[in-house]
């Protein structure tokens, strides 16, 4: 799983706002505003010419349409270029989007900074799910299955007594813009056991998502695990159990403010 390559494909944007070079230069501002996006591929008969900006916008002499804005020198990528390539090449170009164009030079798609960091998500991760599962297999002697698929989220049973309320938010971020990483659950008998991901699960309990994007193992049997003992005798068993620390930052991050504390003590 680990070791599947990834194109630009299979995580552009296929959907892409594009404008002409005739639009008037008053309706990208108004697009920006309502889009919130602030670049634009120019398409004009059905081939890509240019690229406007909000930085096209501001800082070059005004014109009453995008062709006497638009830079023309893009950079742009095959639909079949590697992930790690394409950002490579954005990370040197200091590029947060790039066109995407097929052989003829048609506008495809478009991939993004947020993209990247995405593709990079869903690849790390099953490294650590194929881990846990091997785990899984060894412990119990056993052959389980993996599939990645929705849960729902009133079913899943959580294992841990505490999440971090800065951290929460960092999830929900994450969740609103599709960047959050999938939850690890086991499946025993009837029982969803979530293994990992509580601050995202609970981030979407409380947002009202009625699915938790997850990697499922199922043990194909019913074993009590030990984890799931553990949260028994803890009492924990939906998401209300669950304390979210409001007043006690997450350790990593404490740790960090306190060093930075302890370093502004010594320059006094």
């Amino acid at each position: 799983m680990g070791g599947k390559k990834s194109f630009v494909k299979d995580y552009m944007t296929k959907n892409v706002i594009s404008v002409s070079p005739d639009t008037e230069t008053e309706k990208i501002m108004e697009l920006m505003k309502e889009s919130h996006h602030n670049s634009y591929p120019v398409v004009e008969n059905n081939k890509l010419v240019g690229m406007v900006t909000a930085f096209d916008i501001v800082a070059k002499e005004w014109a009453e349409t995008v062709s006497g804005i638009m830079s023309t020198n893009l950079v742009v990528a095959n639909q079949n270029l590697s992930i790690n390539d394409a950002s490579r090449v954005m990370f040197r170009r200091g590029i947060s989007r790039m066109p995407v164009v097929d052989e003829k030079g048609e506008l495809v798609g478009i991939i993004t900074n947020t993209d990247m960091v995405r593709s990079h998500i869903e690849r790390s991760t099953p490294n650590k799910v194929e881990y846990f599962k091997n785990t899984m297999e060894q412990l119990y002697g056993i052959k389980t299955t993996l599939k990645h698929m929705p849960v729902e989220t009133n079913k899943l049973r959580p294992t841990q007594d505490r999440v971090y309320a800065d951290e929460l938010e960092g999830r929900a971020y994450e969740l609103e813009k599709g960047l959050a990483e999938p939850a690890i659950v086991v499946k025993t008998g009837d029982r969803w056991i979530l293994v990992d991901g509580h601050h995202r699960a609970v981030a979407s309990a409380q947002k009202g998502y009625e699915t938790v994007d997850s990697y499922v193992v199922d043990l194909g049997q019913d074993i009590k695990l030990g984890m799931e003992k553990t949260a028994d005798k803890a009492g924990i068993k939906t998401f209300d159990d669950i304390e979210i620390i409001d007043d006690d930052k997450h350790p990593l991050i404490a740790l960090t403010e306190s060093m930075q504390e302890q370093a502004s003590k010594g320059d006094d």
